[in-house]
């Protein structure tokens, strides 16, 4: 089996590190994967160093119509007997058009939870034989926009435990980050965009700090909103108690020295940071939203509360703060829940077993 992996994002996190222990997996299972991806990205560079075939594409963004023609050529020229979507930066209807001018069979993987418009819905989907979305949740959403029960799987996505072994020690990360030895440290890994919730928790430290002066919050991750939540850090005079750390290619290795994993994310279709989290043992508080509750599990490896409501949002954060002994119950909690159910053999099975039924062998 030949399969052709579409993924336009250049960064190796998120879909794209999924996406690259999803093809390591399916190496091992004896199917052929060729990536076709942006021209200098992490993930190319990433899947050509196992051995894969990657062809790198100038893409110019979402209208790039070009990209379904190159798409075409690619099916005929490595025989591809299934494509499989995993962006949805315009390469959803690019990638697909071009696999049904193949004729080839194609798949989409769905990541995020936010709905889609009708017409969206009309022109894309019929373009895919099949749909797998990575919670529960993001499969509601899906159903709710009109896109047939019988037409989407659920395989969640996973993270690998081994990642996170040789972990740097508690006073090599308080040293990286120049922070106090007494620190009690809070993190959130994800975008610095509107709808991961940064600028919500910046209001709640605001409360926090006054009865925890020794807590210490790191952000983890770029994006365009760095600028907004500078200024409104400085302005609520935060900037002693909250960092902007940027995107850190070795946070696997980082994040079991955080003690508790922040995610207020307005909407997430599941959120593999939370994986990352519990699999390193830290409690976490997030939404009750989207994919999150089928990682976070309210009162077991964290605590959940309604999306965009400060008070409940500082109230768990100050359950957790103020209780070592309910961080270390529900870190280890966690990571048995992260072992158990979101492991990359799961995962990889889940999409060829997929594969194989579209395919009918």
């Amino acid at each position: 089996m030949r399969v052709l992996h579409i993924e336009m994002g250049k960064n190796l996190y998120g879909g794209a590190r999924q996406l690259a222990y999803l093809i390591e997996g399916l190496n091992d299972k004896g199917v052929e994967s060729i990536l076709f991806a942006p021209t200098n990205s992490a993930i190319a560079e990433n899947i050509s160093a196992l051995g894969n075939s990657v062809i790198e594409f100038d893409y110019r963004g979402d209208l790039d119509a070009r990209m379904a023609f190159v798409v075409k050529r690619a099916c005929k020229e490595f025989s591809i007997d299934l494509v499989q979507v995993h962006s949805r930066r315009g390469a959803d209807i690019w990638g697909g058009l071009g696999a049904k001018w193949a004729q080839v069979p194609a798949v989409l993987s769905r990541r995020v939870d936010n709905p889609e418009g009708r017409l969206s819905v009309a022109l894309k989907y019929p373009l895919f034989n099949q749909v797998i979305s990575i919670s529960e949740g993001i499969k509601t959403v899906l159903v709710d926009n009109g896109v047939g029960t019988e037409k989407i799987t659920c395989v969640r996505s996973a993270f690998v435990a081994s990642d996170s072994q040789n972990p740097i020690g508690r006073p090599e990360f308080l040293q990286r980050f120049s922070l106090p030895e007494d620190s009690l440290v809070m993190a959130t890994v994800a975008q610095l965009i509107p709808r991961k919730g940064h600028k919500l928790l910046v209001e709640c430290l605001k409360e926090l700090v006054n009865k925890y002066p020794d807590l210490q919050v790191i952000f983890f991750g770029e994006g365009a909103e760095r600028t907004n939540l500078e200024q409104q850090i400085s302005s609520l005079g935060l900037a002693n108690h909250i960092q902007l750390a940027g995107f850190q290619p070795d946070l696997n290795i980082l994040i079991g020295n955080v003690d508790i994993l922040a995610h207020p994310a307005y909407t997430e279709g599941l959120g593999v940071s939370l994986i990352q989290a519990s699999a390193a043992s830290v409690p976490i508080v997030a939404s009750e939203a989207g994919g999150m509750p089928e990682i976070v599990r309210d009162g077991e490896n964290g605590l959940l509360v309604p999306p965009g409501n400060k008070p409940e949002l500082v109230t768990a954060i100050d359950r957790l703060a103020g209780s070592p002994q309910l961080r270390r119950e529900m870190g280890l909690r966690g990571k048995a829940i992260a072992e158990q159910e979101f492991s990359v053999p799961v995962m990889v099975e889940g999409n060829l077993t997929l594969y194989r039924k579209v395919l009918s062998i």
